[in-house]
């Protein structure tokens, strides 16, 4: 009778659950604090991440991508080859320079560094696949190891798609 009164209870919660919406990913307003840590090398490797990321990926500036990437940074998102020249061959294409941000303009929900690597974490919005009137979101990761001041080597969830029919 205990173990039946356990499962209805389960059961009751986590219908409770998904009664109930969900709470959106929002960014965390202050950037800069989330730069900090105890450690330094932590701290510095956080920066460098967050200046690329503005200056390089938001920005379009090809130009700086030596200055942050290793040459023989190595890429996992399987839509960009790797090495410093592929990520710059494709970035070129679909990004044009634009003025670089004080702040990630990209809705930036944490920073977190461990060691070598930083991962950014950002809110997503899509809309509804079962409802196209409204929207949800989500969160995405870019994660980088950094070796020697640069960056080395990048995550994140993207999977491939399809390409782009032309117009």
């Amino acid at each position: 009778m205990k173990k039946l009164s356990c499962a209805f209870a389960l059961v009751l919660g986590l219908a409770a659950l998904g009664a109930q919406a969900q709470v959106p990913v929002t960014a965390n307003p202050d950037q800069q604090s989330m730069l900090q840590s105890k450690d330094p090398t932590v701290a510095k490797n956080k920066k460098l991440v967050y200046d690329f990321w503005r200056e390089v990926f938001e920005a379009g500036h090809m130009d700086l991508a030596e200055k942050y990437m290793a040459e023989t940074y190595i890429q996992h998102n399987p839509m960009v080859a790797t090495g410093r020249k592929p990520f710059i061959d494709f970035f070129s294409k679909i990004r044009k320079p634009v003025a670089i941000e004080a702040k990630v303009k990209a809705p930036l929900v944490a920073i977190l560094g461990d060691g070598d690597l930083v991962t950014m974490v950002f809110a997503r919005e899509y809309p509804d696949p079962v409802d196209a009137t409204k929207k949800y979101t989500t969160t995405w990761f870019d994660m980088f190891r950094i070796v020697d001041g640069k960056v080395a080597e990048h995550w994140d969830p993207a999977t491939k798609t399809a390409p782009r029919p032309a117009q």
